[in-house]
């Protein structure tokens, strides 16, 4: 297992010794952690049937359930274990209420489906980050402007930036996530971000005059 933060790993072996406690400490501890996740990736459309907290709820009485398989190998860090479990969730309930009566769709595609709320939540955040083209734009245009580079980028490279960004994970983290070692992901951030300045540079007033 890559190595966590200290408080974890002093819960994941307590856990390990049969210690009821530090279960119930474990999984709560990432309970918001969860809860923001899924309100980053949630389709509009289940709001009105259950929010957040309650895909979180029944991904924490999962895991539960599936603790003291985890504890035996350890085969992710915690957080992305609990995470994709609380994907698997939120894939599900999606597929329930909205893909009811449609073919359903893979879950890496699904993957990258982002809402357009959370797609303009990173933008803001991309912009208070100072990802910003050479040329300048007033702050509702380049939010536009932004939005639509996002949008336009290959859904890997956007990924990566939601992971960083909106549910701020670790590069540990996101490399569990993703699939992908520390180093590719660092690679990813990076070209992704070029990117992004080159989409915005190419709508830039400077570049079109």
């Amino acid at each position: 297992m890559a190595a966590g933060d200290a408080e974890t790993e002093d819960l994941i072996r307590r856990a390990s010794d049969g210690d009821e406690a530090a279960v119930e400490e474990l999984l709560a501890r990432y309970r918001d952690r969860l809860r923001q996740m899924v309100a980053v990736r949630i389709d509009p459309r289940l709001l009105g049937r259950f929010d957040a907290s309650d895909v979180v709820q029944e991904a924490l009485v999962e895991a539960s359930r599936k603790l003291p398989e985890y504890l035996q190998d350890q085969p992710l860090p915690f957080y992305p274990w609990l995470r994709q479990i609380a994907w698997e969730r939120l894939v599900d309930a999606r597929r329930r209420h909205v893909q009811a009566r449609k073919r359903a769709v893979g879950r890496q595609q699904q993957q990258h489906t982002l809402p357009d709320r959370s797609t303009m939540a990173l933008a803001d955040r991309l912009i208070a980050s100072g990802t910003s083209p050479s040329g300048k734009f007033a702050r509702a245009e380049l939010r536009d402007h932004m939005r639509a580079a996002l949008n336009a980028l290959p859904s890997r490279d956007r990924e990566v930036l939601v992971l960083r960004h909106l549910e701020q994970l670790s590069t540990c983290e996101i490399a569990s996530v993703m699939g992908m070692t520390e180093g590719a992901v660092k690679t990813r951030h990076v070209r992704a971000l070029q990117r992004l300045r080159g989409l915005l540079n190419d709508r830039s007033p400077e570049q079109n005059s």
